[in-house]
């Protein structure tokens, strides 16, 4: 089993993490998710998948060709990864990196997923268009805003997590299915 602060074998694949400079260097932005609680979620990943250490100085737009940067709110919820079709093909189609989908986007997608599964509704990203615009407040972070006059299609999921910023991980790239294909820089400009 890998733990995530097992040393990595080779020092040149162990790429040190750049900021790309979205996410300026506050105490209020960096990480605060210690390697004893990846312990919790790492079920949600692939036996073999890696976790970068810990670091309290981390930021979540930290980059690298190496590692991946993971919200914890999705596995608190209830994903697993590899994340179904429907919630991939919407970062596909928006460009968004994980890290910058704001809870509400994870619990509106989640949701859906268990529509999609237990109904077995056809649902896809022309309907999800048709439900939420996808929008941010200039902070590069997306959320859904319910199109305007309709109420909301999903109920509860506009709720305030608190300190969701700094809960986050690194994921080797190389040891999770798709990892390389993964955006490797912030979305500037999210689309659906």
């Amino acid at each position: 089993m890998l733990l995530r602060n097992s040393p990595c074998k080779d020092p040149k694949k162990n790429s040190p993490l750049k900021g790309q400079g979205i996410i300026k260097d506050s105490p209020t932005e960096r990480c605060c998710f210690t390697d004893p609680q990846i312990d919790k979620i790492r079920r949600c990943f692939p036996a073999e998948t890696l976790f970068k250490s810990f670091s309290p100085t981390a930021l979540s737009d930290f980059i690298s060709e190496t590692w991946v940067a993971f919200p914890v709110t999705p596995f608190m919820i209830g994903y697993l990864y590899p994340f179904p079709q429907f919630t991939q093909s919407f970062f596909s189609l928006t460009g968004i990196c994980y890290i910058q989908a704001m809870p509400m986007i994870w619990r509106v997608l989640y949701t859906l997923e268990r529509i999609i599964e237990q109904e077995g509704i056809d649902l896809g990203m022309a309907e999800l268009a048709e439900m939420y615009d996808l929008t941010t407040f200039g902070s590069h972070r997306y959320l859904f805003k319910r199109k305007t006059g309709e109420e909301h299609p999903v109920l509860k999921v506009t709720k305030n997590d608190m300190n969701w910023k700094r809960w986050f991980f690194f994921v080797k790239r190389d040891t999770i299915p798709n990892g390389e294909d993964l955006p490797k820089k912030w979305a500037t400009h999210g689309r659906i």
